[in-house]
C-alpha cells in the first residue's frame, strides 16, 4: 500500500487536500469519491510505479522536527508499532510538508525497508545524527528511549538558536534604523544645508568637504553599492563552497580572530560533545559516532582535526589523546573524555562535557551580545556626531568672521 497526496473539492465546492493510502492511484480516487470528494489531483508519495525512489525535496523546520520526535517517542513508548505511530503523526501534523514526509517514510517501511533507511530517503530533513540514533534504537530495541534523548538534544539546540536570534533582534533593528537615518542625513539633508556654504564661496573645513564627497558619492553610486552589497556576499559564499582550500584558509583565519575564534571553537566543541554523548550513550560504535560528530562541525579546520582523530582511534589510540593532538579542542573536554575512558564511563563523561560546553557557549554568547549592543550605539553615535560636526564647523567659522 502506497501513500498519495491529493487535492479535491468537497460538496460545498471548497478545495481540500491531504494524504491517504491506497494500492493504486485509481483506488485512491475511488476512496475520495466514497468520501463525497471530487478528486482534482492525486500524486504518489514515496515510491513511483516503477519501484524507483521518488526523492522529492521537502523541508521541515527544526522546531517541527523536535516536536515530532518527542511525539513519536511517546507513541512508541505507549506500545504503538512504527506503522501505527506514523499514522498518528500524519493525522496530528498540521503542516502539509511534514505529512508528506511522514507518509513517504511510512510507504518505505511498508515496502520492507528499515526505519533508518526510510529516513535516509529524506536526508535533507533528517540529519545524520537522527538516522544514526534511529539505527541504534532499531538494533537495540530501545527506540522510544533513544528518541526521547534525541528530542532533548534537538530541543536544546533549538532553544540555543532561539536565544541567539532573540538577542540579535534588538541590535538588528537598531542597526537598520540607524543606517536609514544616516543615509537619509547624508543623501538628503546634508546637500541642502551644505549648498548654502557653497554659495558663500567660503573655504570649507576638511571634515565638511569629506562629508560632501561622501554625500555625492552615495547619491551617484547608490545602485552600484546596493548591487555590490547583494552580489559580493553571494559570490564569496559560492567561491568558498567550490574551493575547499580557500574555505579551509578562511576558517583558519576565523579561528585566529580574537573573541570570535574562541566563540566558534566553543560552538563546534559543544556540537561535537553533544553528538558524541547521545550516540555513544545510545550504543553506537565510537568510530561511527565520530563520523557523525564530524558531519555536524561547521569549521573546516576543526573538522579536519576530528578526521585525523578518527584515523588515530582506528589505529588504536585513545580518543582523548587523538583529540588533544592538534590542541584545537578545549582542555576540559579532553580531560573529561580521558576520565571517561579510564573509568569505563565514557558515555556519562561525554554527557557532562556536553553540558559544560553548552554552558560555556551560553556564557560566551551572552558576553558577546552584551558587548555588541553598547559598541553598536557608540559607533552609530560617532557617525551622527561626525555629520553634525561637519555641518556645524562652517557655521561656527562664519559666526567668528562676523564678529
Amino acid at each position: 500500500m502506497a501513500a498519495f497526496n491529493y487535492r479535491a473539492l468537497d460538496a460545498n465546492g471548497s478545495e481540500v487536500g491531504g494524504v491517504l493510502e491506497a494500492d493504486t492511484s485509481r483506488m485512491a480516487r475511488s476512496l475520495l469519491r466514497d468520501q463525497q470528494l471530487f478528486p482534482l489531483e492525486v500524486t504518489s508519495v514515496g515510491r513511483l510505479s516503477g519501484g524507483s525512489l521518488h526523492l522529492r525535496r521537502h523541508s521541515m523546520s527544526s522546531a517541527v522536527l523536535s516536536l515530532l520526535t518527542r511525539q513519536w517517542a511517546m507513541l512508541l513508548d505507549a506500545g504503538l508499532t512504527i506503522e501505527k505511530s506514523l499514522n498518528a503523526l500524519i493525522e496530528q501534523s498540521e503542516e502539509s510538508g511534514a505529512r508528506q514526509i511522514l507518509a513517504g517514510v511510512r510507504a518505505e517501511v511498508l515496502a520492507g525497508h528499515s526505519l533508518h533507511a526510510a529516513l535516509g530517503q529524506y536526508d535533507s530533513v533528517f540529519p545524520p545524527i537522527y538516522r544514526a540514533v534511529v539505527d541504534a534504537g532499531e538494533k537495540s530495541g530501545e527506540l522510544p528511549t533513544l528518541l526521547i534523548r534525541l528530542a532533548d538534544y534537538l530541543e536544546s539546540w533549538q532553544t540555543t538558536r532561539q536565544k541567539i536570534l532573540q538577542a540579535l533582534l534588538y541590535p538588528a533593528l537598531v542597526s537598520a534604523v540607524a543606517l536609514i537615518v544616516v543615509v537619509g542625513l547624508v543623501t538628503y539633508v546634508v546637500p541642502q544645508i551644505v549648498g548654502v556654504f557653497k554659495q558663500s564661496k567660503q573655504a570649507l573645513p576638511l571634515l565638511t568637504r569629506g562629508l560632501i564627497f561622501t554625500s555625492d558619492f552615495l547619491r551617484g553610486s547608490w545602485f552600484w553599492l546596493l548591487l555590490a552589497g547583494v552580489s559580493v556576499p553571494l559570490l564569496t559564499r559560492r567561491a568558498l563552497n567550490r574551493n575547499a582550500a580557500l574555505q579551509f584558509s578562511w576558517h583558519r583565519r576565523l579561528l585566529r580572530v580574537p573573541l570570535l575564534g574562541r566563540h566558534l571553537r566553543t560552538l563546534d566543541s559543544a556540537r561535537l560533545a553533544s553528538t558524541l554523548a547521545i550516540m555513544v550513550g545510545s550504543g553506537v560504535p565510537l568510530l561511527t559516532a565520530l563520523e557523525t560528530g564530524k558531519a555536524v562541525i561547521a569549521n573546516r579546520v576543526l573538522r579536519q582535526a576530528v578526521d585525523q582523530a578518527i584515523r588515530q582511534v582506528r589505529e588504536g589510540s585513545p580518543l582523548h589523546r587523538a583529540l588533544a593532538a592538534d590542541k584545537l579542542f578545549p582542555p576540559l573536554l579532553v580531560h573529561l573524555i580521558a576520565s571517561g575512558e579510564a573509568s569505563g564511563t565514557l558515555g556519562r563523561m561525554l554527557e557532562r562535557a556536553a553540558v559544560q560546553q553548552q554552558a560555556e557557549l551560553d556564557r560566551r554568547t551572552a558576553v558577546a551580545l552584551g558587548l555588541f549592543e553598547p559598541l553598536l550605539i557608540l559607533v552609530m553615535g560617532g557617525v551622527v556626531l561626525t555629520i553634525v560636526l561637519a555641518i556645524l564647523m562652517p557655521i561656527i567659522e562664519i559666526n567668528l568672521l562676523m564678529h
